[in-house]
């Protein structure tokens, strides 16, 4: 029973030790219990090329411990960071269970990451040992990382001594047993854990706590730059085990998706709500809508996990309409997907909730099946354990019950913190985490989330700062000022729109703008439009600072009225 303070806006989850259905809490521990429970059955199917590869439960355990028994060799221990750069294949579960095995910390990378970025992401992460997916469309991680570093190219293997990347020192790519200078082949470092005893790194694995540090994400931040976030083994084991329970899974799902794991959100809901049942994960390395549908007709998905965006391409496939979608079940059931003529399912996701990377996923939230007399429109009551609180986004007091302000949360799933920030700077002096998110919270202790009191941008299940684009675009030479708002979008949810006043007696041209920010951010952040606009356009608070909910407005207004893209 959720628990409200009286007369005042905070909301108590069940005691965490009332909740039901959590198994252990390291990640090392989740696997091998999941490995127990599941041993024969299918957990992950892969379609690369004309070869399809299939892991049992009993492969993911042993194809794990041979990553671990590899990383020990490599000198991997307590809390050594250990990068995953790869997109959703075998290997990358095996790389982050096996971290986990080890002892290690996985610190996963996004394939969308520009140099720029992977360079700023492995100097904040100080990884030890870097596993990547050497060629991803046309992405060359191998070659961009000699090129990053030109040591990576001539050192031996396990020889790394690099003062850009003082911690690097093994690195091996994932998906070819031919490697590059000091890259190794897979086969090759694998070969490594040939002489470490099994029963080595059990001991390791014993040895850690749920409180220690288990996995480093990173998010985009108010700042701009790229944040890295440090969850313990029991904040992201606890949503593990409880996606299934979200879910309201009663057969284990066979789980499409092409969105990364290298995302918290679909780490927690595809890993989770699949392994943490006994499903099988059906792996497509990125999105493709022709390639999603067929994968899905082969191999009899019954959970689809696409992004809204991701809808519209999927129904304009060329094989959609002929395409046998009957296994799909897990699919919520308003969704235009779910129109298929082949899929008959009244599931309802459950999307009645709040959280973030920080929280690792949701820490509101009502299950599917929720009656909607007692979920009404709300996002969800706090998880087990959680609390949740309205805040006055000036001073931090507690707001009344029902009154709108900040939400800040606490609870066990919070992060231990932002990389290179002390943790009072992060949090209130009540230790809660204020996430500039506005809300409410009634009497029954449900959230109302009402959207983000800051600037950042949600398009396409992304977080993306308009901070970070504009110091971009604001280096060409024809750009004088730019401010970059979200403009409300059916298909993306929010559509990035970059708001540029030209230097005077410049025309710059807006596809030149989009071409410039490419070759520094990813392909998500790039600004889908650009409009120009006079200066006094750009209206500010007494503070200097544009008053951006002026500007979004006008640039929704701009775009109703322009039929030719930008």
């Amino acid at each position: 029973m959720v628990e409200v303070t009286e007369g005042l806006s905070i909301a108590r989850g069940i005691p965490l030790a009332e909740e039901q259905g959590i198994g252990p809490l390291t990640l090392g521990g989740f696997v091998r219990e999941v490995s127990r429970r599941y041993g024969p059955s299918e957990a992950a199917v892969i379609h690369l090329g004309d070869k399809v590869e299939r892991w049992t439960y009993d492969d993911l355990w042993a194809r794990s411990m041979e990553v671990a028994r590899a990383l020990v060799a490599c000198g991997v221990g307590k809390g050594t960071r250990v990068g995953v750069l790869a997109t959703n294949r075998l290997e990358f579960l095996s790389g982050v269970f096996g971290t986990a095995l080890a002892g290690g910390v996985a610190m996963t990378v996004s394939t969308f990451f520009t140099p720029a970025e992977l360079e700023t992401v492995l100097q904040m992460g100080g990884c030890s040992v870097l596993l990547l997916e050497r060629r991803v469309l046309k992405k060359d991680f191998a070659q961009t990382l000699v090129d990053l570093e030109p040591q990576i190219g001539t050192a031996k293997p396990g020889e790394v001594a690099s003062t850009k990347f003082p911690f690097l020192r093994h690195l091996a790519v994932i998906d070819s047993d031919e490697g590059l200078g000091a890259i190794e082949g897979w086969s090759t470092f694998l070969a490594r854990g040939n002489d470490v005893d099994p029963a080595l790194v059990d001991a390791a694995a014993a040895s850690v706590q749920p409180s220690d540090p288990g996995v480093l994400f990173f998010s985009s931040g108010s700042t701009g730059k790229a944040k890295g976030i440090l969850s313990a083994h029991r904040g992201v084991c606890l949503q593990l085990w409880r996606w299934p329970q979200w879910y309201d899974v009663k057969v284990p799902p066979r789980t499409w998706s092409a969105n990364g794991f290298f995302w918290s959100g679909n780490f927690s809901m595809a890993l989770g709500g699949t392994l943490g049942c006994g499903g099988s994960l059906v792996l497509q390395r990125w999105f493709d809508a022709e390639e999603a549908l067929s994968l899905m007709e082969a191999e009899k998905a019954s959970m689809m996990l696409a992004w809204p965006h991701q809808w519209a391409q999927l129904m304009a496939a060329s094989n959609y309409d002929s395409v046998d979608l009957s296994a799909m079940h897990y699919i919520d059931a308003l969704t235009p997907c779910a129109q298929h003529p082949t899929i008959d399912t009244d599931w309802r996701e459950p999307a009645q909730a709040f959280g973030n990377t920080e929280t690792f996923t949701l820490i509101s939230v009502f299950a599917s099946g929720t009656a909607e007399e007692i979920a009404g429109k709300s996002h969800g009551v706090p998880t087990a354990g959680s609390t949740i609180k309205i805040v006055d986004p000036m001073t931090g007091a507690t707001m009344p019950l029902g009154e709108r302000g900040e939400i800040a949360v606490k609870g066990p799933t919070l992060m231990l913190g932002y990389l290179g920030v002390p943790l009072d700077e992060s949090l209130d002096g009540e230790g809660f985490l204020r996430t500039a998110d506005g809300g409410y919270i009634d009497e029954q202790g449900r959230l109302f989330w009402e959207g983000r009191l800051n600037d950042i941008i949600k398009t396409g299940g992304a977080n993306v700062s308009p901070i970070e684009i504009d110091e971009v675009i604001r280096a060409h030479p024809e750009v004088k000022m730019v401010q970059t708002v979200g403009v409300p979008d059916d298909l993306l949810g929010e559509l990035v729109v970059s708001c540029v006043v030209a230097v005077e007696g410049a025309r710059p041209d807006a596809g030149a703008i989009r071409d410039f920010a490419k070759e520094k951010l990813a392909s998500y952040k790039v600004p889908r439009r650009v409009l120009f606009v006079a200066e006094s356009d750009l209206k500010t608070t007494g503070s200097a600072k544009i008053k951006t909910a002026d500007l979004r407005k006008l640039a929704a207004e701009r775009l109703e009225t322009e039929v030719s893209p930008g």
